[in-house]
């Protein structure tokens, strides 16, 4: 079955405007999870929910479940239909969920609007770091997919200053934060009605059907990433680079105000600033550092900066005594982290590790199993805060920081400045125009160093 076409008068966008729309998915990606983070306490006393329910909420939201389920569906149509047809339907759901958080009247509307936001971001953003990087230019790679954890860094910037803003309005205020982010993704949909096709998935997809069409079967892209050895290898180096890494972030962007007012710090006003200190310190990062320099110094000593620089943070959040100067440099330290850290590096990775065939897919299992863990972690995590505190928490923390670091450092592969067809002529053994899935599922991967 070829790819549904996809017919529009507008004129194509191309380049940084292309990579920009695409990348506008992780900025509603992040800012639907910090709407739902600063307004879980205003749900919470709404509804009458105790904290398993705030759990609950939070593990089927955009930050766990809801985008897993997403990411598993999206990154198989993505390879099978093309980027383009994920872009046409994801944000239509995701319109659909905020209106209804908006509107919120019972628990009903709140989770069905959580879970189709979640479902709808996750279809989204691994297609989004597939199709950046699939249209970057070799030597700029790092920096354009910078742009999309740019965007992922401004949205909890931004969406938590406008929380800041809102807080006399209570929840009133978190309705009008989720009419912002239906606003934006309304917008996005517009532009993103002129991108054109990916040309490295044409390319790959004229080679898929005229290889069913001489076989007479067709292939199935979760069975060849699956059944390939080096596949399995990559899977299990980015899981454990960024599932563990995510384990942590995840807590922080939708729990990050519970830990501040576990710490002391009550003043939903000064929780919130110091969330947009965070964060615009990951702005801050990723442009001057990721963005900047991913393309021309050494990736692996880059990303154990990062990794130490987040373990640095939560060593001094657990074992330092909290006053409001620690909190500050907390929020800094992990700010930094985040912009040269393990996401950014993920995408990066994910998207060169792979065939174009089922890299979609790839990214959609590795987000699939990151954002499952974390929605476990997530259903638990305010009762373990509330009994526990923050030093049995922060530890966990800490432990699963630290396996990242070395996991990151010892598995980092060298891919910088080579195109996505010379890397994947190296890692599965092929020549040019040749389909990975031609070659024995023996075949070890290259080029990880």
């Amino acid at each position: 079955m070829s790819a549904p076409a996809q017919s529009s008068s507008r004129p194509h966008i191309s380049g940084w405007k292309a990579t920009i729309a695409v990348a506008m998915s992780n900025y509603i990606e992040a800012g639907s999870i910090i709407a739902l983070a600063t307004s879980l306490t205003f749900w919470q006393d709404y509804f009458g929910f105790s904290n398993l329910m705030v759990g609950l909420v939070a593990a089927v939201s955009a930050n766990a479940f809801g985008a897993a389920v997403g990411a598993l569906i999206g990154g198989q149509l993505g390879d099978r239909y093309g980027r383009k047809f994920i872009y046409t339907y994801d944000l239509v759901v995701y319109m659909l969920g905020t209106l209804l958080v908006v509107f919120a009247a019972h628990p009903a509307m709140l989770l069905t609007g959580v879970v189709l936001t979640g479902i709808a971001v996750g279809a989204g953003v691994p297609v989004a770091w597939t199709y950046i990087a699939e249209e970057a230019p070799a030597t700029d790679r790092a920096k354009h997919v910078g742009s999309a954890q740019l965007a992922w860094s401004l949205g909890p910037a931004l969406v938590f200053l406008f929380a800041t803003i809102v807080v006399p309005l209570g929840l009133l205020g978190s309705r009008i934060i989720f009419a912002h982010l239906f606003v934006v993704a309304l917008v996005t949909w517009w532009v993103r009605r002129g991108l054109a096709e990916s040309d490295t998935w044409k390319k790959s997809n004229a080679e898929r059907l005229a290889s069913e069409a001489s076989t007479g079967m067709p292939r199935r892209n979760y069975r060849e990433l699956l059944f390939n050895r080096g596949n399995l290898k990559a899977l299990l180096f980015l899981t454990g680079v960024y599932a563990l890494w995510n384990l942590v972030a995840g807590q922080m962007g939708i729990f990050m105000p519970r830990v501040y007012e576990t710490a002391g710090v009550e003043s939903g006003t000064h929780q919130n600033l110091l969330q947009v200190l965070l964060w615009t310190c990951t702005v801050a990062a990723t442009y001057w550092g990721f963005m900047k320099y991913g393309d021309r110094v050494s990736r692996r000593k880059l990303y154990i900066v990062g990794a130490a620089l987040g373990i640095a943070a939560w060593v001094l959040l657990v074992f330092a005594h909290i006053t409001m100067p620690l909190l500050i440099v907390f929020a800094v330290l992990w700010g930094v982290s985040a912009g040269i850290g393990a996401q950014a590096f993920y995408a990066l990775w994910a998207a060169e590790m792979f065939a174009t065939r089922y890299r979609a897919s790839a990214q959609g299992v590795l987000f699939f199993v990151a954002r499952i863990l974390v929605g476990v972690l997530s259903y638990w995590f305010p009762t373990m805060l509330a009994e526990q505190g923050v030093p049995f928490v922060g530890s966990v923390m800490i432990a699963l920081l630290v396996a990242a670091l070395v996991i990151g450092a010892i598995g980092a592969p060298n891919t910088s400045g080579r195109t996505l067809e010379e890397i994947e002529a190296e890692r599965y053994g092929t020549a040019p125009g040749q389909s990975p899935a031609d070659v024995s599922s023996t075949t070890p991967a290259a080029g990880t160093r």
